[in-house]
């Protein structure tokens, strides 16, 4: 596969968001838009934030993109803040949305798990779609459609997004083979508050963060 982000200009970083309650309560959260984040999730983005800062410096030239999940939108508005970047100039995509949970979606780990047997796949942490969720292949199409699109943009952009769309973000962007168990090229997993930087279809982990790896 051709990597998509040999279409893009420049360096896209991929966050991903700060620790939520509801990964903290252990429950299924997928595609449900506000689900706040926790004292550990603004820790999280505070050290992106920093983080990003040290390497980038103050006001850098980024186009911002978020998923218009809350947990996103709040890690953006903190790593922003360390940026000098107006939060409000960012451009919000459905496309860069978690997996859809389908019927799953906010219930506890435990209580699908004792309903539908094993939802994480030891072997690479990714979760098991639902009957009635997102196919990972319905992922790929749509971040790749993103992909696209933002290759409009000026020049470098910093996407804040989650655990599993951002594997196959990953995966589309650097080109990786197709899993033939889910149908999508798959990234390995960071744990929140991890940034990955790809240029050209070569990925940089910028910082590994400090949080759990469950969606």
């Amino acid at each position: 596969m051709k990597p998509a982000g040999n279409l893009l200009k420049g360096k896209t970083w991929i966050a991903r968001h700060g620790e939520t309650v509801f990964n903290a309560g252990r429950r299924l959260q997928g595609e449900i838009t506000h689900t706040p984040l926790t004292r550990a999730g603004f820790a999280h983005a505070e050290a992106m934030g920093m983080a990003l800062r040290a390497q980038l410096g103050a006001a850098p030239a980024l186009t911002l993109w978020s998923s218009p999940a809350g947990r996103a939108l709040q890690t953006l508005a903190i790593i922003a803040e360390h940026l000098d970047l107006d939060w409000h100039g960012a451009h919000i995509d459905d496309r860069l949305m978690e997996i859809g949970m389908g019927s799953w979606g906010g219930r506890y780990y435990a209580d699908v798990v004792a309903e539908a047997g094993p939802v994480i796949d030891p072997m690479t942490m990714l979760l098991k779609p639902a009957p009635d969720g997102e196919t990972y292949g319905r992922i790929a199409a749509r971040v790749g459609a993103w992909a696209g699109d933002a290759a409009s943009d000026p020049g470098d952009r910093l996407v804040v997004m989650h655990g599993i769309s951002s594997r196959v973000l990953r995966g589309v962007l650097t080109g990786l083979p197709i899993d033939p168990a889910y149908g999508a090229p798959i990234a390995t997993g960071l744990p929140q508050g991890s940034v990955a930087v790809i240029a050209d279809g070569v990925e940089q982990i910028a910082i590994l963060g400090t949080g759990g790896g469950h969606a």
